[in-house]
This record gives C-alpha cells, sequence and structure tokens, in this order.
C-alpha cells in the first residue's frame, strides 16, 4: 500500500468518524420514539400515539438520509476515478510547494570620479532675543477660616442595631421527603433511560384515569378515598408498572404514587386515603 493510498483512506476513515456522532443521534432519538410509542400503545386513547409517531418518522428519515450519503460517500472513495483526485488532494495538502528564490542584484559599480564639492551657505546674521516682559507674581491665598470650639464637637454615633440570633436549624426530614434527594444521573446509562420511561408511564396512566372517569376523580377528591374509589384502573396500571419497571423498584422513587398525587389529588396526598401498593416512600 503506497503512502498516498493510506492518506487518502485515513482521509475517508476520518470524515466517517466526524459524521458517525450525527449517525449515533439520529439512532438514539429514534429509539426514544419508538420507546415513547410503545408506551402510549397501552393507553386507551390512539391520540396518543400521534406525537411518538410523527418523532419516529422523522428520526428515521434522518437516519436513512444520513446513512444514504455515507454509503455514497463511501462506495465513490471505492472508484479509481474518485480515488487519484483525493490522492491529488491529500498530497496537496500534506506536501509544502517549493520555495523559489529570487537572485539578489548584483550591486553597482562605484564611479571613481569624486562628487562636486558643495558650496558652503553664507552664515545669516544673528537675530536679537525679544525683550523679557515682566510677570506680576500671583496673589497669596486667602487664610483659613477659623473653627469655632462648638463646631470641632464629637459628631453623635447611631444607636446599636440588634442582631437577631440564627434560626434553630431545621428538623431532619422524613423518609418519604428524604428520597426526592435521589440522584438518578449518578446511576448508570440504562438504569437512568428506566427511571425516565417509568415517570413518563406513570404520568400517562394518571391522565387517563383522570379523563376516563372524571366524576369519580372529583368525588374522590372530596371524600379523600381515591385509591378506593378507582381500584379497578390503578390496579390495572399498577400492575403494568410493576411487570415493566420491576429493576428499579430497589431504589428510593415510587413515579406511579407521585403522579397520583399530583394529577389524581391534585398535590394532596391525603385525597388518595389509603395507598394499598408497596413503596419505597413509606419504608422507615
Amino acid at each position: 500500500m503506497t503512502q498516498e493510498g493510506s492518506a487518502a483512506e485515513q482521509a475517508v476513515s476520518r470524515a466517517l468518524r466526524d459524521n458517525l456522532g450525527q449517525v449515533q443521534r439520529a439512532a438514539s432519538e429514534l429509539n426514544t420514539a419508538m420507546a415513547d410509542l410503545v408506551s402510549a400503545c397501552g393507553s386507551s386513547r390512539p391520540v396518543n400515539a400521534l406525537s411518538p409517531l410523527l418523532r419516529a418518522q422523522t428520526a428515521a428519515a434522518s437516519l436513512s438520509a444520513s446513512l444514504e450519503v455515507l454509503t455514497r460517500f463511501v462506495t465513490a472513495s471505492v472508484q479509481p476515478a474518485y480515488r487519484a483526485v483525493v490522492e491529488e488532494a491529500v498530497a496537496r495538502v500534506t506536501v509544502p510547494p517549493p520555495v523559489e528564490t529570487i537572485p539578489m542584484p548584483a550591486p553597482a559599480p562605484v564611479p571613481s570620479v569624486p562628487p562636486p564639492m558643495v558650496p558652503t551657505p553664507m552664515m545669516a546674521e544673528p537675530v536679537a532675543p525679544p525683550p523679557e516682559v515682566e510677570v506680576a507674581p500671583p496673589p497669596p491665598p486667602p487664610p483659613p477660616p477659623m473653627i469655632q470650639p462648638e463646631m470641632m464637637a464629637a459628631p453623635e454615633l447611631p444607636p446599636p442595631v440588634e442582631v437577631a440570633p440564627p434560626p434553630p436549624p431545621p428538623p431532619p426530614l422524613p423518609p418519604s421527603v428524604s428520597a426526592a434527594a435521589f440522584d438518578v444521573k449518578s446511576l448508570p446509562l440504562d438504569e437512568q433511560e428506566l427511571h425516565r420511561r417509568a415517570n413518563r408511564v406513570a404520568k400517562v396512566t394518571m391522565q387517563d384515569i383522570k379523563m376516563l372517569k372524571p366524576d369519580a376523580v372529583r368525588q374522590g377528591r372530596e371524600h379523600k378515598d381515591l385509591c378506593k374509589r378507582l381500584k379497578d384502573d390503578m390496579d390495572k396500571g399498577r400492575k403494568e408498572y410493576e411487570r415493566r419497571f420491576k429493576a428499579i423498584f430497589s431504589h428510593p422513587v415510587d413515579y406511579f404514587y407521585d403522579w397520583a398525587v399530583e394529577i389524581l389529588a391534585d398535590g394532596d396526598p391525603s385525597a388518595l386515603g389509603e395507598y394499598p401498593y408497596p413503596s419505597p416512600k413509606f419504608q422507615k
């Protein structure tokens, strides 16, 4: 393999590596859209699948276009004619052009005849300096004013400001509140993806229950027994939630409970009544 051929192949490989990130981003967006589509298909409303379908179609078109461009580029790079053009361009970039040396002109010969004598100009007559002008001295500054004894009194100091003592430290948070400090970003990428999907599935489930049974939700808020009134729908959603995201049940988060409080109970945990599902929110 010649040096020019290796340089051409390295240029093509470098171009592929530079465009690999765009292909990976398009593939990741397609996977995310497909996961959202699978979650939306579990809903009873077909309109929920429209947005994931559009995102998946856009990501697939972008991925297909990127792969087609890269395929044509690699196919053309192995052709002899295109390869010669690439090798010539690489050689022109890597090999600097030769520097042309410009010959210096020969010095002119020095004439042997001495130059003519330049006549010396006649000295001009001296000019008398102008007469000195006497400038009057400036007047002396006025004396400083006398300071009266009463003006030299010490200024009045402001009254001292009372500083309030610092507030006592806050009491320790209960286990359900301390779980909110759980950092999902510290987990591996696959577990972070499970947390993101679990959060979205729980939110869609609670939105469907609120949309399909608004009267039961309203009465459950008034009587504070939402879990009892919506037991069939919540059992069905919880069963699917546990089946898909059992791998993260040991983590101190419960997206099913959080979205039930936020959407069904309108932010009031007591409106749920007795929460019938095991949750790390209530573990001591």
